[in-house]
């Protein structure tokens, strides 16, 4: 370690040897105990430096300046409530036709008598469960 180099650590870290880079730490710490004159005068003048930095504190910032940061920031913009509710009727408004296009089919197979053209899809034995007693034998199986 040289003087140059410990003046250089306590300049850029301050006086708390905790501070210093782990690497320098026991070399700067031992040059300090050899020259201990030389070490004391740097200590003492870093340490009113770390003392007068310690001593400022930063106030939060108040909700007006919050909210000034957020309404300026890039990007966000957010809907004001009487908008909100549009998306919410949209919602509604699609469920709605959903229902009116599903009754209008629904109508429409039965008024035409569509229904009962359609071929049977299922097989009488294949609706029943086993619970409810099935019409199918299968006790030969």
């Amino acid at each position: 370690m040289t003087p140059e180099r410990f003046h250089q650590i306590v300049e850029a870290y301050g006086a708390e040897p905790r501070r210093w880079p782990q690497q320098d730490r026991a070399a700067a710490q031992a040059w300090a105990e050899a020259h201990r004159e030389q070490a004391d005068a740097l200590l003492a003048q870093a340490a009113g430096v770390d003392a007068w930095l310690a001593a400022d504190k930063v106030a939060p910032p108040g909700a007006a300046l919050f909210e000034r940061v957020l309404d300026a920031a890039p990007g966000r913009r957010t809907a004001p409530r009487r908008r909100l509710w549009w998306s919410g009727a949209a919602i509604a408004g699609v469920g709605l036709m959903g229902g009116v296009a599903g009754a209008f089919a629904v109508s429409f197979f039965v008024l035409t008598g569509a229904a009962q053209q359609l071929p049977p899809v299922h097989e009488s034995s294949y609706l029943t469960s086993s619970f409810g007693g099935s019409s199918a034998d299968w006790s030969d199986e």
